[in-house]
């Protein structure tokens, strides 16, 4: 069990900004954070019950580089790509694509009112990684482990407290937890050492640390990194719903341009001439 919690480094609130073809999000991981937060490059919460807010989805683009972990709460997502693939994303689900050296997708809601409410977060690929064979995978809310945990405690990504998440990946180990908390509970999360670490309240309020530094619902807390500690204390103050995401830092030199993720300008150029003539 962990001995020394991380403390709250710094809140984020995120921005709301408009992409795909008009969809409404709250951009919290944002490009200023990627080298503190490495190996991850996004973190997006979608969440409204407009139709106009999602109803025009996220037409046909490419990716290159890294991978996205696609999280559904409540509403359903139609993808298909340029490799074949097609999946329909429900409630509790997960979809894990890496686009590794292009893939051409697109993500379209299939209803036309109700509640559309999830998360899509950008983990880096190591260089080695960068120019893979794309690769898909829709995980259903069935296949999603519950970990032990005061709460209930979904276990998308990593290993924790014994438990093997529904996904794992050896260069960047990354730790993925939907946790659930009463108001009042208490919890101590194990976080590796030495790995970038945050937490995602999206319901509720939570108290972080010995400090008991508050965060309430849609802040992001980015946690500190001093050596040795080895986890994270949350108290919750009312019931509350938050995600736990955690990974070992690459190191690497980051290049973005838009959909394109790489380690020099000069890649990057290369990513765009390769999807402008069609060899994604």
């Amino acid at each position: 069990m962990s001995k020394t919690s991380r403390e709250v480094e710094h809140i984020i609130n995120g921005r709301e900004v408009s992409d795909g073809a008009g969809v409404r999000l709250l951009r919290v991981l944002t490009a200023d954070l990627q080298r503190r937060l490495d190996p991850f490059l996004m973190l997006d919460e979608f969440r409204s019950d407009n139709p106009d807010d999602y109803i025009a989805g996220f037409p046909s683009h490419p990716h290159r580089g890294f991978e996205t972990i696609t999280y559904m709460l409540a509403g359903r997502m139609r993808h298909r790509d340029n490799a074949g693939n097609e999946g329909l994303l429900g409630p509790g689900g997960v979809q894990w694509m890496t686009a590794g050296r292009g893939i051409v997708h697109s993500e379209l809601p299939e209803q036309e009112d109700g509640l559309m409410h999830g998360f899509q977060l950008w983990l880096n690929l190591p260089a080695e990684r960068k120019l893979c064979e794309p690769w898909y995978r829709d995980i259903p809310a069935a296949e999603i482990p519950s970990a032990p945990a005061q709460g209930e405690a979904r276990l998308i990504a990593g290993n924790w407290r014994g438990q093997a998440g529904a996904m794992t990946r050896d260069a960047t180990e990354p730790l993925y937890l939907d946790l659930h908390l009463d108001a009042g509970r208490e919890e101590t999360l194990e976080i590796p050492v030495g790995h970038n670490a945050f937490l995602y309240v999206y319901q509720g309020e939570v108290a972080v640390g010995a400090q008991q530094r508050g965060v309430k619902a849609r802040q992001m807390a980015v946690l500190d990194n001093r050596a040795g500690n080895d986890g994270v204390a949350i108290r919750a103050a009312a019931d509350s719903r938050l995600l736990l995401i955690a990974g070992k830092p690459l190191g690497e030199p980051i290049a973005q341009w838009g959909p394109f993720v790489m380690n020099t300008r000069e890649q990057v150029e290369e990513a765009i001439s390769d999807f402008r003539d069609g060899r994604f």
